[in-house]
């Protein structure tokens, strides 16, 4: 029996409006605890230095993926899984213990540094277990946390003008590295091989990196301009993928930035200058 061909329906945007809503409430653990987090880009907000940022973040995320379909390719599964292993338990590790910080100091409770690294670890091995030792049934909903609470880190550290210049650079690269280079590849040998690193659901696969990105815009948003540009920000941003949702009927595989960055900055702006914020 043939198998039955993808159609795009709205229910394909509910993980990625579940991710976006874990995101815009990290958004607001950071807005209401009133703590500054340090950037993390290299140059200040002047002359070249948001154009300088992106690019270096661009080649970052390019020269990562080009090591990961070398290793994918020479078929060095074991050492891959590792790697994304010890990456995603840092990862869930330094979240946890950042939020579960801002949780404590929203309820104004002082809780021992001992207690929150219990918490940290506790949730850092059961990530490791669901995602990496056997993938268990909250496989998807770590993946779309993840995505969505770092999205939100990144989105609260990169000032405005690199933010827009890094998701813009980005959604230009990731048409290049879907239909022509590293990550295109990459699905081709199978994201069984990486984990973690993407979700399913209904039998589409969305990447984590296309989670994280979309956070990042969202929150980033909600934290500069508000709700109501926030809110902007995501119909955009859902919009966007539905659009990539409904490319995959023709193409098979879509890169899932460009539609839904470009739809994401465009409802931001209308929205700021609509409600003139």
């Amino acid at each position: 029996m043939a198998e039955e061909k993808f159609r795009a329906t709205p229910i394909y945007i509910v993980p990625i409006l579940s991710s976006l809503l874990v995101s815009i409430l990290c958004a607001f653990l950071i807005l209401e605890s009133k703590v500054e987090l340090t950037s993390v880009t290299m140059l200040p907000e002047t002359g070249y230095g948001p154009l300088f940022n992106a690019t270096i973040f661009v080649l970052a995320a390019g020269f990562g993926a080009t090591i990961i379909y070398f290793l994918l390719k020479f078929g060095v599964h074991r050492f891959i899984h590792f790697l994304m292993g010890v990456t995603f338990s840092v990862l869930t590790f330094l979240l946890v213990i950042l939020y579960s910080e801002l949780v404590f100091v929203i309820m104004n409770i002082d809780v021992p540094s001992a207690m929150i690294l219990f918490l940290a670890f506790f949730a850092t091995s059961f990530v490791v277990l669901e995602v990496f030792l056997g993938k268990g049934r909250f496989y998807e909903i770590i993946v779309l946390v993840i995505g969505g609470s770092t999205g939100t880190l990144l989105g609260a550290s990169i000032p405005t003008f690199s933010a827009v210049l890094i998701l813009l650079l980005l959604a230009v690269y990731d048409v290049i590295a879907v239909f022509h280079g590293p990550v295109g590849k990459i699905a081709e040998i199978g994201l069984e091989h990486l984990p973690g690193a993407s979700f399913s659901f209904k039998k589409i696969y969305v990447g984590l990196g296309d989670l994280t990105f979309y956070s990042m815009l969202v929150s980033h948003v909600f934290l500069s301009f508000g709700w109501k540009a926030c809110a902007a920000a995501t119909c955009g941003v859902l919009f966007g993928s539905f659009l990539s949702f409904k490319m995959v009927e023709k193409k098979g595989m879509f890169p899932g930035l460009p539609f839904s960055v470009l739809f994401g900055l465009l409802a931001s702006f209308i929205a700021l200058l609509w409600f003139n914020i």
